[in-house]
Parts: C-alpha cells; structure tokens; sequence
C-alpha cells in the first residue's frame, strides 16, 4: 500500500461556476516526468471541472513534474516511482479517507481530453454503476494507440468480456470514474504492475456493475510512451496470467469464509 509522502498546496478551486451536483469529485492525475503537458492539463481541467477538486501524484519524477503543478494544484509526492498502479492507488487513498464521492482518473500525458470528463461523469451517475471507463473503440473518432497496442488491447477484450460477463472493449483505459464502492475496494487493493485490467476484475469479482462509454481520446501530447514493442509483447504475456493469479486468489478467500 503506497505511502503519502508530502502534500503541497490546496489552491481554492475558484474559476467558473460551481457545479450544480452536492457531491463531491477528486480528479486524480498521477504524472511520472510530465513537466510539459501538465500545465495545459491542469488548466483546462480547471475551465471544464470548476466544481471537482484535483490533486497530482508525482510518482517520484526526475523532472520538474512536482515544480510545475506547484500553485497550480494540490501535489502527492511519492518517495520514489511505484508506477501507475501506486500512484492512482494513493489518490484513491486519500479519495477515501477525505469522503469523496467520486474519483475520476486522468493520465497526465494529455491523452484523456477534459472536455470528456462531462461524459463519464453523466453516465456514472445516471447509471449507478461502481465503474465507468471511457472507451475510444466506441467512438468512431480520435486517437486509438499502435497496431501492436491494439492487437494486445483485442485480446484483453476478450478475454476480459469472457470473465466480467459484459462487453469490454477499451480494458487498458486509464479515462475512468469511480464512486464511493469502487473508491473503497480499489483504495485497499489496487494491482501495481496492471492496474486498469486487474480494476475490471476486481470491480467484477466484487458483484459491482460497470460501464463502458464512447469518448474521444488523442495521442500524448509531449515526451513518449515507456511502453515500447517488446514491453508490449511482454504485457500481453504476463496480464493472462494476472488475471488467472486474481481469480484463484478470489475463490481461495471464498473457500475460507
């Protein structure tokens, strides 16, 4: 369970109007060496979100991710790099322990585009489901990754559509919203090597609902992917073999209860 290591700066979340819904949204935007996209980010997050809080996990950058978002938004310092999986877990952590009602992840690349935040926030609360995830396969425009990524991404949709029981179409997708069940499970559990598929899951596992909805995604806008072609290769490998590990480790606790 990944430890908060300093927390900086709360600016009022002031531009705009409030949003009219009483509950409560944290936007999560965990960043490793995001220095250039994340103030164009965080900005229009604020223009679109201006009723949602935001915080920024700084999953141990060597650059000037923490410098950046300094007064910009609230900034999680994590000791060192625990990955994508440590750092949305230690957002969901404080999601938790601070009483929010809704967690929405954002990638700090720039791949998720704010102004769809409005979509996956609609569909999450008209639907009650746990787990809204923004698919780009469902959309008919924007970005949609490598040949390779979506060769890997077709076989974890079937796979995963298999064992959640519903259509599954975008499973590595970080663009999502959880609420408060989700929050909680997710917040004491959450995979470190592959997060966004294990989520699906567990969500599952835990007889929560989830959704998948159309969004329009681009490509990152600054820097490069630390995923190449053999790490691809690799993913695609090792993820069947996660979510087998998962499922046995779920029926053993049903065993022993």
């Amino acid at each position: 369970m990944p430890l908060v290591a300093s927390v900086e700066s709360r600016p009022q979340l002031v531009e705009g109007e409030p949003s009219k819904s009483k509950e409560r949204v944290l936007i999560i935007v965990p960043a490793y060496n995001e220095a250039e996209s994340l103030p164009p980010l965080i900005k229009a997050l604020r223009a679109q979100c201006p009723g949602c809080d935001l915080v920024v996990i700084d999953d141990g950058s060597t650059d000037q991710t923490r410098r950046v978002v300094e007064g910009r938004a609230r900034v999680v310092s994590l000791p060192c790099n625990l990955g994508i999986g440590g750092a949305v877990q230690t957002g969901l952590q404080i999601a938790l322990r601070e009483g929010y009602d809704l967690a929405i992840q954002v990638d700090g690349d720039g791949q998720h585009p704010p102004q769809e935040i409005a979509t996956l926030l609609k569909a999450s609360r008209e639907s009650g489901c746990a787990l809204v995830v923004g698919s780009r396969f469902r959309s008919a425009v924007g970005y949609k990754s490598t040949a390779v990524r979506r060769l890997g991404i077709r076989f974890f949709s079937s796979l995963l559509s298999w064992v959640c029981r519903t259509t599954v179409s975008d499973p590595t997708s970080g663009f999502r919203v959880m609420n408060r069940r989700a929050i909680r499970l997710l917040a004491g559990r959450y995979s470190e090597d592959f997060p966004e598929v294990e989520a699906l899951v567990q969500v599952h596992r835990a007889g929560l609902r989830l959704l998948e909805v159309p969004v329009k995604m681009a490509a990152r806008t600054t820097g490069r992917s630390s995923i190449g072609t053999v790490k691809s290769i690799l993913y695609m490998l090792k993820v069947p073999l996660a979510i087998l590990m998962s499922l046995l480790r779920e029926r053993e606790a049903g065993l022993m209860d």
